[in-house]
């Protein structure tokens, strides 16, 4: 029986596939398009759009599991639709699709961010969901994916959602925004660091934690991902201490950085630029409750890597893609 991912190309779905390939799975892979993350790997793959549901129901056809990491993650609003559309629809079609195929389990990469963050006290899978009209948009429409889930595994289908925090390491092909901002960091190239924090994962364990939910999850249940709770100070301080590249001297009050995210707003909105702040980033870094990761570690037997081992092989990978310049050896030194 074959494994499907959709959003293979991603950055959760690339690492799930290599993961996969070394389980000796046979696993065929969805996306709009077959990105670098996947480029060579033995898949078969087929090009779908997850709200097209006659495309999706052809490419689920004989899957016995499929993990869904598609997605759109903004923090410039939604204002073409596009968010939502993918985030909800598109959770709907993919799992009325695997409902109506006989898929096994349905394994949802979903999002911390489905959660509300605004609360005061550690986050749990009962917390609150992101359903208050003035939350971020992109959360709002996590947690509505969620909800569309539920609506079609009360009618059969076996359901287990994962939720990781922000997504960091290896193996981070486009990049992320925040592989753009380590890679500022290792180049030296980051202005000034704003105030706030978050809780950052390795996609290695999220992947680790979505094959755990596969064969351990309880149907119906939610599992957080969490890996460790960093400022952005310390994160600029972990990467200094592995590239030996000094971090910004400047730490911007988060108040000063909150009056000027109406040009981040726009800058980040027609550029894409991940540095420029914007009122959406500034949310999650504001409101960053600590994690709990309890529920995970008790029944998936998830245990995230130490955050300083992500953080140096995230700059070793980058150097093995060329991003980054590599230390110089004896060899590489002429000779006196």
């Amino acid at each position: 029986m074959v494994t499907v991912v959709t959003g293979a190309s991603g950055f959760v779905g690339g690492v799930l596939v290599r993961a996969l390939l070394e389980e000796g799975r046979d696993v065929r892979g969805v996306d709009l398009r077959r990105g670098p993350s996947i480029e060579g790997l033995d898949i078969e793959f087929r090009q779908a759009d997850v709200r097209d549901g006659e495309a999706i129901r052809e490419a689920l056809e004989g899957a016995s599991t499929v993990f869904h990491t598609a997605a759109v993650i903004s923090v410039t609003g939604d204002r073409s639709g596009r968010v939502r559309d993918v985030n909800v629809n598109g959770v709907r079609t993919v799992a009325e699709a695997a409902l109506s195929s006989g898929v096994d389990r349905f394994v949802h990469c979903s999002s911390v961010h489905a959660y509300d963050l605004e609360v005061d006290a550690e986050l749990t899978e009962t917390s609150p969901q992101a359903t208050d009209p003035h939350l971020p948009p992109y959360d709002r429409s996590k947690a509505a994916g969620e909800a569309a889930l539920r609506e079609v595994a009360a009618r059969g289908l076996d359901t287990v959602v994962c939720n990781p925090t922000g997504v960091i390491g290896p193996h981070d092909f486009a990049p992320s925004r925040m592989g753009v901002v380590l890679l500022a960091l290792f180049r030296g190239r980051m202005p000034a660091l704003i105030d706030g924090g978050f809780n950052w994962v390795d996609v290695r364990d999220v992947v680790a934690g979505l094959l755990a939910a596969e064969t351990r999850g309880r149907t119906g249940e939610n599992y957080l991902l969490p890996g460790h709770q960093r400022s952005l100070l310390e994160m600029a301080l972990a990467a200094e201490e592995v590239s030996g590249v000094p971090r910004p001297k400047r730490v911007v009050p988060m108040w000063i950085a909150r009056a000027v995210t109406p040009i981040g707003n726009i800058v980040s909105g027609r550029t894409g630029n991940p540095l420029w702040a914007t009122s959406e980033s500034l949310h999650a870094l504001r409101h960053s409750p600590p994690v709990s990761g309890s529920k995970a570690r008790a029944e998936l037997g998830y245990a995230p890597r130490p955050f300083p081992e992500t953080i140096g092989d995230t700059y070793r990978w980058f150097q093995d893609q060329g991003l980054l310049p590599r230390p110089a050896t004896d060899t590489d030194r002429p000779a006196p």
